[in-house]
């Protein structure tokens, strides 16, 4: 069952680099709020376009607070095409690290998100507690 909203966040791509194949590398940095703590999210994925044009993705990152702690986190999905430029729209599941008291109650939960990117490379996220 979906539980509460554990993260929020917008951001901007940051960078993409073409890899072998059908393979995409996307960097970005997105800022938020999770547990309502301020956050800044930096992270990098790939993802690789599949005959049915869907895409499947796996990605890694790190969360800073304001005040210096972190956690880690690593995700994967499915995402889709928008119709509108180089546009897609992510669903998936994203597990965390972290040692800090503030955050550390995600390493007891899965997690899943919903994840848009749009023409221009703005991003924005949702992420939900899965129990």
């Amino acid at each position: 069952m979906l539980g509460e909203v554990v993260a929020e966040e917008k951001g901007k791509v940051t960078g993409t680099r073409v890899l072998e194949g059908h393979r995409v590398e996307v960097s970005f940095q997105a800022s938020g709020k999770m547990l309502g703590v301020a956050h800044t999210d930096t992270a990098t994925y790939w993802s690789e376009m599949r005959p049915d044009g869907t895409m499947f993705g796996e990605g890694h990152g790190i969360i800073m607070t304001a005040d210096g702690e972190s956690a880690t986190w690593k995700g994967n999905g499915v995402g889709r095409l928008t119709g509108r430029g180089m546009g897609v729209a992510w669903r998936g599941a994203v597990y965390y690290y972290s040692a800090s008291a503030k955050l550390s109650r995600l390493n007891r939960v899965a997690a899943v998100f919903e994840y848009e990117t749009d023409e221009n490379g703005n991003t924005t996220g949702k992420v939900w507690e899965w129990s």
